[in-house]
C-alpha cells in the first residue's frame, strides 16, 4: 500500500524524521562500528560515517509506504 492510500496523498514528516533517525541510530548499534550518535528529540549529534544509501532507502521506503 502507497503513501497516497494511506494518508491521502500527504507525506508525514514525522514519519520521514522517525525513519532517517531509526536508520541511523541502528546504522551506530552494528558491531564495530564507530558511528556515535546522541538524540535529543529530533535532533542528532552524529560523529562517524553513516552509509548514505542505506539512509536513503529507509526514506524512500517510508514515503511509499514499506515498513
Amino acid at each position: 500500500m502507497g503513501v497516497s492510500d494511506r494518508n491521502g496523498g500527504r507525506i508525514e514528516p514525522r514519519t520521514l524524521i522517525e525513519a532517517a533517525i531509526g536508520e541511523v541510530e541502528m546504522q551506530a548499534r552494528k558491531d564495530n562500528s564507530k558511528l556515535r550518535v546522541q538524540r535529543a528529540g529530533d535532533r542528532l549529534t552524529i560523529n562517524g560515517e553513516i552509509d548514505m544509501n542505506a539512509l536513503v532507502m529507509v526514506v524512500v521506503g517510508s514515503m511509499a509506504g514499506v515498513p
